[in-house]
């Protein structure tokens, strides 16, 4: 396979209504993946980063904080892009990247999402507060998960 075929591949990625393709010839298999707006996606190298152990889940599901009594209307809701664990700081023993309360702007970094061993930052992706946290540290979150809400300013 050759590289302007590849390219041509994630070409047709990028412009169709796929969020996938995976194509595989004799001994060479490519995939390519893409991920819904506004949300960024990076790789970090943490190293030494070790996740705190795993946290009972409560029995009742709250949020880390309670979301203010305006109306959800002028609010941004950032939703998890993937499977994985939450994270509010880059290491167990950092501050949260986020409190409720802080202002944040699109590439604001919000919080790390782990995914087969790989840090990945989430970045706002909206200018604003953080209004709640709507999930604990070190949880498991699905796709599309609401994670945090975010006012507008």
């Amino acid at each position: 396979m050759d590289l302007d075929l590849i390219r041509q591949i994630i070409a047709l990625v990028e412009k169709a209504e796929i969020s996938e393709l995976e194509l595989e010839e004799e001994n060479f298999r490519v995939v390519v993946k893409k991920y819904a707006a506004p949300v960024t996606i990076s790789s970090v190298p943490l190293q030494g980063y070790a996740p705190p152990p795993p946290v009972p889940a409560p029995a009742e599901a709250k949020s880390t904080s309670e979301p203010e009594s305006k109306p959800l209307d002028d609010v941004n809701v950032i939703k998890s892009p993937m499977v994985g664990t939450f994270y509010r700081a880059p290491s167990p023993d950092a501050e949260p990247f986020v409190e409720v309360g802080s202002e944040v702007r699109e590439d604001t970094v919000v919080c790390i999402l782990e995914a087969m061993k790989v840090m990945n930052e989430l970045k706002a992706g909206y200018r604003g507060k953080v209004a709640a946290i709507l999930v604990e540290n070190g949880q498991p979150v699905e796709y599309n998960q609401p994670l945090f809400h975010i006012r507008k300013s």
